[in-house]
């Protein structure tokens, strides 16, 4: 891996949102520009269907520090978000939404917060600008995170995070296609801190996380990184066990004490249910843990890069062309 200079990285991962990307770049200069580190710009365009590859090509320059990212398709934020934080060449890395959400003018906080020791630091909102709906989501998510990374400052957890790049060391080998930074990042450290910011309003596009893909990517946090379904699982399959003989031991006291069986066929198609159905859940849960390993045993990349643009530290432009996989 490539020495770290000292300075700053932010990575953009970019799904259609060719509409505020000039204004978030123009933003992030301003505040990064009056800084005395050095720092790059690294867009990773994660298979927009609109111009956004068209919009990061146009924002790069002679002498920029704008760098451009074009995966070969659309493999999801925290993926994106992998393949930038692998690219960056500064010591403090800054992860931030391409939506302008998270106000660019808020960088400088976390990293007065991230310099009192601390290894990962959240932005967090001091109020969230969206749906009940995607706040019902958001909740759900963080609770599957807290689950995964058996901390609690997961729940002040957000994509808008500033991080020490070395911490990328403890994730360096992981090539899974289900990712979450969030959860990576506790395999290198338990130094997290939590900074509530400004969050704006959504005022270009619509937002392209949906309640679906949140309640997915909950799943994938919770299968992926964390044996709790399993234990969930057992604890539902001892407790349809206690029900069972709790029943056994009320038909067989009933036939001993009044010399009859409980009748009717509702009352056994009730336990059969009951039954079956935890069976059913538990092989689901089973199973989904076996797909994610019949995933990791084909190898599936993570990401795969189709080409970039931009200067790399000690060098000119350049264009990738090539295939690239982590």
């Amino acid at each position: 891996m490539t020495r770290l200079s000292p300075g700053l990285s932010v990575v953009v991962p970019v799904f259609n949102s060719a509409l505020s990307l000039a204004a978030l770049a123009q933003r992030l200069h301003a505040t990064l520009g009056a800084r005395p580190s050095e720092y790059e710009l690294i867009f990773v365009n994660d298979g927009s269907r609109d111009h956004s590859w068209d919009v990061i090509c146009g924002l790069l320059a002679p002498g920029s520090s704008v760098r451009g990212v074009n995966l070969m398709r659309n493999y999801g934020q925290h993926n994106a978000l992998l393949c930038g934080i692998r690219l960056a060449n500064y010591d403090v890395i800054v992860t931030i939404d391409d939506d302008l959400q998270h106000p660019p003018e808020e960088i400088p906080k976390l990293l007065e917060t991230l310099a009192k020791g601390h290894d990962v630091v959240y932005g967090t909102p001091q109020q969230e600008q969206h749906g009940f709906m995607r706040d019902l989501a958001s909740h759900v998510t963080k609770l599957a995170l807290r689950s995964a990374m058996g901390s609690e400052v997961a729940g002040k957890a957000s994509a808008f995070r500033v991080f020490r790049t070395q911490l990328r060391k403890g994730f360096a080998n992981y090539n899974g296609p289900f990712v979450s930074i969030d959860v990576l990042l506790t395999w290198a450290t338990t130094r997290f801190a939590a900074e509530p910011v400004r969050h704006d309003p959504r005022r270009l596009g619509v937002s392209n996380y949906t309640v679906g893909k949140l309640l997915a990517h909950a799943l994938n946090m919770t299968t992926g990184f964390s044996t709790l379904p399993l234990q969930l699982a057992s604890w539902i399959g001892f407790a349809c066990t206690l029900f069972g003989v709790g029943v056994l031991a009320f038909v067989i006291g009933r036939y001993l004490r009044e010399g009859g069986s409980v009748p009717g066929f509702p009352f056994l198609a009730s336990l059969v249910a009951i039954f079956s159905g935890a069976q059913l859940f538990s092989l689901g849960i089973i199973g989904e843990y076996l797909a994610r390993m019949h995933f990791r045993i084909m190898a599936t990349p993570a990401y795969v890069i189709q080409s970039q643009l931009g200067p790399k530290r000690g060098q000119g432009s350049r264009t990738v062309s090539t295939t690239e996989q982590p």
